[in-house]
């Protein structure tokens, strides 16, 4: 199944950034003034000269591309594309690729060789492994930022990175900051989506309770929604080959939040400044209770220990599923289902309350990985300036007021912008994500979980590159960032990111194997629901409890770090 997503780089409202770019002045010489040759290869003497550097720079860059592979227009690369040629012609900075991994298994067994051969990392590395980013730190191979950021990061972009100082968490070492998060931002939430024509026809609503979810997903699998005379389709659809918090898209955390309230599987919870880790609460038994119930009855999806996000994503749009969970993006991956099946009708509703009659929660993402440098690179004024104008197309300003290229991302046709890749001047058979060509997989977005959409449905005109962008996407995925944005009280980022602890190093795999084939037994019914209290006692003596002691020793000392004045904002 093709993998399609709409991200989104949208303007927030609420955040007033006041900020201009960093680094215009007409005689500093390149990052901390240094003389030499930087690793690219680029005289660290250049000068700043009305924004354009001279002679122009080269900044060499790791990425993982698995989403961003061949998508390119004819006659361009991953060196030689728009993006690139915009950097180069406006700003004097060449960007050049010179470590690439197709996936992020590939990817990370790159950095690590790049570590421990003659290969030399290059000036700026995206990493998406907590695991790596502390091997990095520990290394030495990286560079201590702290005093660039002070000095050349970007007012506006200190404005957006003190909203979530946490996001440092990782890279932080004897008070020194070696990266930084990858465009912090509190990503939008999951909601569900349902089959509204199953609903229609058996004369039911959307689900918001527990019990109102079981008797959908038991008319779903049991009464034929699809009027086809046969037993074929299933209520919920979810992937447990991951886990069961994925996080994104066919996730089942819904039902465990339910029983757990803010205890999620996979995610550390503070508690009243203690950090507990959500698997092994007690609630977990419960909801694992109700999933194998629910399996047994034939309401879910048989292979879903083996099935990946997207097998569950598929048994949806194929019309065998009635619900599945996913960020609102999800609606553009499964409406085929509604131009393939006649009379199908997708909607989104928010996720359902707790037993306790609360909110059910889930976590949270902040960031995407980090961004960590060369230890020998002298160029950070320069990754500065050149990441600050990619903020542009999140706030609809500059040289990316309405995309990053026209003709790519978006086409202005009669004089109104389209961001329909069919109606272009030059029609494409899909938008090209140039903000995926830059440093990493996904673009900058100051949106949150969707602010823009509730801007738009409290009656803001669509007069901006941003809400032009929201306001275009379809009613039912609208829908869904409106939802989003009205429950973002219920997205809990995990209360530790830091990095693996001591035990973590040698037990966390083991543990978590445990977890997730406890889980899948428990749930197919090839161990008793109070195998979960054996599981619970056998994680905390097979180094559980050291790692949560570890966990709240690594917070205690997290929570003193003032980030705030680490970036000169205090």
């Amino acid at each position: 199944m093709k993998k399609v997503k709409v991200m989104l780089s949208v303007l927030s409202s609420a955040v007033l950034m006041t900020g201009v770019l960093a680094g215009c002045s007409s005689s500093e010489k390149g990052s901390d003034g240094a003389s030499g040759t930087s690793p690219s290869g680029s005289s660290s003497e250049a000068t700043l000269k009305d924004g354009k550097y001279d002679p122009p720079i080269t900044i060499t860059i790791a990425k993982q591309q698995d989403e961003n592979a061949g998508n390119y227009l004819p006659g361009e690369s991953l060196n030689d594309n728009v993006l690139t040629r915009w950097g180069a012609n406006n700003l004097g900075i060449q960007i050049n690729t010179t470590l690439v991994g197709g996936d992020a298994g590939t990817y990370n067994t790159k950095l690590r060789l790049a570590l421990t051969t003659a290969e030399k990392l290059p000036d700026v590395v995206p990493v998406y492994d907590t695991s790596l980013v502390n091997d990095l730190v520990q290394s030495g191979a990286v560079r201590d930022i702290t005093e660039d950021i002070k000095k050349y990061m970007p007012d506006r972009l200190k404005e957006i990175y003190s909203q979530y100082p946490t996001t440092f968490n990782p890279v932080v070492k004897d008070g020194k900051i070696y990266g930084m998060a990858i465009a912090p931002n509190l990503v939008e939430g999951e909601v569900m989506l349902i089959r509204q024509d199953w609903l229609d026809k058996l004369n039911l609503k959307a689900p918001t309770t527990i019990d109102e979810f079981e008797k959908v997903i038991a008319a779903f699998t049991n009464e034929d929604p699809d009027g086809n005379g046969k037993k074929d389709t299933y209520g919920f659809t979810f992937s447990g080959k991951d886990g069961y918090n994925t996080g994104w898209v066919s996730d089942p955390i819904m039902i465990f939040s339910a029983f757990t309230g803010k205890n999620l599987p996979g995610a550390w919870n503070n508690d009243n400044g203690q950090l507990t880790y959500g698997s092994v609460a007690p609630g977990n038994k419960d909801a694992l209770a109700k999933l194998h119930d629910w399996y047994t009855k034939g309401y879910l999806n048989k292979d879903l220990a083996v099935k990946g996000a997207w097998d569950a994503i598929a048994d949806f749009t194929e019309g065998k599923a009635g619900i599945i969970i996913g960020r609102p993006w999800l609606y553009g991956s499964v409406k085929d289902l509604e131009k393939n099946v006649p009379g199908a009708k997708i909607a989104a509703a928010p996720t359902i309350n707790g037993t306790s009659g609360d909110r059910t929660y889930q976590t949270a993402q902040l960031n995407d990985g980090v961004f960590m440098f060369n230890k020998n690179f002298n160029n950070m004024e320069a990754f500065f300036l050149y990441y600050d104008k990619l903020y542009d197309a999140a706030f609809g300003t500059g040289d990316f007021q309405y995309g990053y290229a026209q003709g790519y991302d978006y086409d202005i046709v009669d004089g109104q912008v389209t961001y329909d890749s069919t109606k272009f001047n030059k029609p494409l058979a899909t938008i090209q994500g140039v903000g995926k060509m830059s440093f990493t997989k996904n673009t900058p977005s100051v949106d949150g979980p969707g602010k823009s959409f509730y801007d738009l449905a409290n009656g803001a005109e669509p007069n901006t590159g941003v809400l032009i962008h929201s306001n275009a996407l379809d009613p039912t995925m609208k829908d869904g960032y409106l939802i989003s944005y009205n429950n973002r009280d219920s997205l809990l980022p995990s209360a530790f990111n830091g990095p693996p602890t001591k035990t973590m190093q040698t037990n966390w795999e083991q543990l978590y194997t445990m977890e997730k084939e406890t889980f899948t037994k428990i749930i197919y019914g090839k161990e008793s629901i109070d195998s979960f209290d054996d599981f619970v006692k056998q994680w905390n003596d097979k180094g559980g409890t050291q790692i949560t002691q570890e966990v709240n020793d690594w917070y205690a000392n997290a929570s003193k770090v003032d980030f705030m004045s680490a970036m000169g904002l205090k």
